[in-house]
This record gives structure tokens, C-alpha cells and sequence, in this order.
């Protein structure tokens, strides 16, 4: 299996569907998607039952509710030699997929970031929540790439390819939210593993209901932000 795609879900019926349509259709290489789910009354289920899809995983959250735990339960629940996180309302093309493959074969990198900051990256958002978001990710991503050196200008952006190879030697710490993307992206670059980029283009949600708290999580995203600058000894090879 050449890829494991984590999709956490909450109520996601609306969604998943034309999500894994989307995937199923774009995505060039062999693939499981597993979908984790926090309650057993998550509307996403039944939509998932009827597809009845072979390559379609349903995982219950082992760690307790909530995006985090349900994307530590995904990545420890993958068995593709790559793994990306990705969210079920095509916010992230699937197709952007293929590129980060590429580039992670190529080039045996540990992380490949797709951003929506870098050349060829964009961001589209239709709500001042998301709005006010997208300002904080842009100067948090672009400032940790040309101050601290992170090679990546959206170290916190949640859509990423890791290789389990990197994901079996770290340690997840993250507490909440989706800051896990953050840290381990800083924790590969204080590792001096390679890091590279793929740019993406992002849509802000038509359907369900965002769990992104901008207040709840800043001080989980700071914690990593600092720790980019504390931990950067170690050089990239």
C-alpha cells in the first residue's frame, strides 16, 4: 500500500460522498482512505456502509473525541508507506495528492507540505472566521520559513504527507485542535529530517460545520511556533 488517507469526520454525511468520489477518481496511486469517527450516531456511517468500497476503512477514535485524537488514531491506524491528512469537505484537492507523492518518491523526503503560500498556492474563504484564520496561518507560515528557516511557507496548514518511516520515530505532544500539523513539521526540520512543498489551493467549506476554535487553539500553535526558533541546531540533510 503505497498510501493511508486519514479523514477525520463529524457529522460529514453532506460531504463524504462527492469527498471520495473526488478521491477515488483524482488519486493515481494505490490508496486506503480510513475514515475516523468520534460517536457511533455520526451521520458520515451510514453513507460509508452503503458504498460498501474496499479501500474504505471506518475507524472509531481510540484516543476520545475530538480532530486531534482523530488524527493520531488515523496516522496510528494507516499501513500506506506514506500517510496524508485531508478533510472531508474537498477543501484540500485531491489531486494536489498526486504531486505530493511525487515529490516525497523523488526526493525521499520525511514531510511533504501542500501551501497555500508558497508560488502557485492559493486560499479561498467566504466567512470573517475563516478569514481572520487564514491571516494568522499566512504570517505564522511565512514568518517560520524566512526567520526560523522552516522550509515550508504553511507549516501550519492540517494537509500534509508524512512517511510512517518519520511517523514511527516521533512522538505526538499536541493537546488539542489541529495543531498536530505544526508540530510535526517542526519537529522533522529540529530532526534535520527533508521537508519539501507542493502548492495547493484551498476552499473554505460549503457544507456542515467547521471545528476550527481560533481562540481555544492560538496557545496550542504558539507552544510549536516558539519551538521552530528553539529547535533549529540541527540543519536539513
Amino acid at each position: 500500500m503505497i498510501l493511508s488517507i486519514i479523514i477525520p469526520v463529524y457529522n460529514e454525511g453532506a460531504n463524504i460522498r462527492q469527498a471520495i468520489d473526488a478521491i477515488n477518481a483524482k488519486l493515481k496511486y494505490e490508496h486506503e482512505i480510513l475514515i475516523v469517527y468520534d460517536f457511533d450516531e455520526d451521520n458520515t456511517l451510514p453513507v460509508i456502509r452503503e458504498l460498501g468500497q474496499a479501500n474504505i476503512k471506518l475507524v472509531k477514535n481510540a484516543y476520545g473525541r475530538g480532530a486531534l485524537n482523530a488524527i493520531k488514531t488515523g496516522l496510528a491506524s494507516g499501513t500506506g508507506k506514506y500517510e496524508i491528512v485531508t478533510m472531508a469537505d474537498l477543501s484540500d484537492p485531491p489531486e494536489v495528492m498526486n504531486s505530493m507523492i511525487e515529490v516525497a518518491e523523488q526526493d525521499n523526503a520525511s514531510v511533504i507540505c501542500a501551501s497555500r503560500y508558497m508560488k502557485g498556492g492559493s486560499q479561498h474563504t467566504h466567512s470573517l472566521k475563516m478569514f481572520i484564520k487564514g491571516i494568522m496561518s499566512r504570517t505564522a507560515g511565512v514568518s517560520l520559513y524566512w526567520f526560523a528557516g522552516v522550509p515550508t511557507h504553511d507549516a501550519t496548514n492540517s494537509f500534509k504527507l508524512y512517511a510512517k518511516t518519520f511517523l514511527e520515530r516521533v512522538t505526538i505532544e499536541s493537546s488539542g485542535g489541529f495543531e498536530l500539523g505544526i508540530e510535526l513539521v517542526v519537529k522533522a526540520f529540529a530532526m534535520g529530517l527533508l521537508i519539501r512543498e507542493v502548492p495547493t489551493e484551498w476552499h473554505d467549506r460549503t457544507a456542515g460545520q467547521s471545528r476550527f476554535k481560533i481562540i481555544k487553539w492560538l496557545p496550542n500553535y504558539l507552544h510549536w511556533y516558539i519551538y521552530a526558533f528553539t529547535h533549529r541546531r540541527k540543519r536539513q540533510k
